[in-house]
């Protein structure tokens, strides 16, 4: 079972101390007021700049730290409330703050053979941060392994046992690490380009996050080797959903979403025909409502949110949204953001990034 990390924005002041409020505008002092969550995400600003801005759920944002260059995902920990911003592939730096601003960011770089692919996940008790990163001279995925309780020092890798990992998440009890694999090789040298579309390798992979050892690996289809699995989150029940973006032909139809548990296999969503091409081949983002047992999916080339019930796997809602990006659990549904400048019904001079990531008060100090 995976550890809810929803927050109330009271649990949220409280963390941040009078310090930080004190330092924020009136404007955004109210806005927090207001709101009942409080998510980071990645932002390109008016003047080309790059950022994380925290922000309500109404899309109102509260403060920005700035980056180096642009972010993709992020990830949160429960345990500390450091939260992590990782560089959009094939990028180099990935950078670890405070939400409350409690001391000065701390930025750390890849191995000079790495890259980082642009996600990653905190251990449940906030010690270890593990990153996909791609060992692009050996074509291999990894997973770098840093101390969070020393800066963020790199203290090993696993492989993830597949090319071109993306997204990844671990279970509950930190024994399980789980790793889209997208099956697309890539090389620094060019760029984003996507040097194997003919011969792709997608998969899913569960790890010992002990040893590194693998536990299984999905590998899909042979009809389905261009469907590359991007993104993956976890339902209260510990099973684990996933979502594709397709490389084959424009007209084709193949499924987008997918979930399994330990033991399982593969099992897809049949999406209705019309959702399907409305997702336009491509989900960029996936999240999961526990509390209300749903799931939902954005596509920026569809212009889309979908909201799938987590039980029966059926459509309960469509949403036209031009360039709809990020997508986290929200109190009813979910907050969506697009490169647009649109969070939820506040249209702000920024473009949004992905990727959402709702934040809360540490556990424990």
């Amino acid at each position: 079972m995976i550890r809810s990390i929803t927050i109330d924005r009271r649990s949220f002041v409280k963390a941040a101390g009078i310090g930080f409020l004190a330092a924020l505008a009136p404007k955004s002092l109210m806005a927090l007021e207001r709101s009942d969550a409080v998510y980071a995400s990645g932002i390109r600003a008016a003047d080309g700049s790059f950022a994380i801005a925290t922000v309500t759920e109404r899309g109102e944002i509260i403060d920005q730290v700035a980056l180096p260059a642009r972010a993709h995902g992020m990830a949160f920990s429960a345990a500390t409330g450091k939260t992590v911003a990782f560089a959009r592939r094939p990028g180099t730096y990935a950078m670890i703050f405070d939400p409350q601003n409690k001391g000065e960011p701390i930025v750390v770089s890849s191995r000079e053979d790495r890259h980082f692919y642009g996600h990653g996940v905190f251990s449940p008790d906030g010690r270890i941060l593990y990153a996909s990163e791609n060992d692009f001279d050996s074509n291999r995925g990894m997973i770098g392994i840093y101390d969070a309780t020393d800066r963020f020092t790199r203290i090993g890798e696993f492989e993830t046992y597949g090319i071109g990992p993306h997204d990844m998440t671990v279970s509950d009890d930190g024994r399980l690490l789980i790793v889209a694999n997208g099956g697309i090789e890539t090389h620094p040298d060019f760029g984003r380009t996507k040097l194997n579309l003919g011969a792709m390798q997608p998969s899913l992979a569960l790890i010992n996050a002990a040893t590194g050892a693998l536990i299984e690996k999905h590998v899909l289809l042979a009809e389905w080797s261009q469907l590359s699995t991007r993104h993956v989150d976890l339902d209260g029940d510990g099973r684990i959903w996933f979502a594709c973006q397709y490389e084959g032909h424009r007209k084709d139809l193949p499924p987008l979403v997918g979930h399994f548990a330990k033991g399982e296999d593969l099992s897809f969503v049949e999406l209705p025909e019309e959702t399907t091409r409305r997702l336009a081949n491509y989900v960029g983002a996936i999240a999961v409502n526990r509390s209300e047992g749903l799931v939902g999916i954005t596509s920026p080339k569809g212009g889309a949110s979908v909201t799938i019930d987590a039980r029966t796997g059926k459509v309960l809602a469509e949403t036209a949204i031009a360039d709809a990006a990020g997508i986290a659990p929200a109190r009813e549904g979910f907050a969506v953001s697009s490169y647009d400048g649109d969070f939820l019904s506040t249209r702000s001079d920024v473009a949004w990034d992905q990727h959402i990531v709702r934040i809360s008060q540490p556990t424990r100090a």
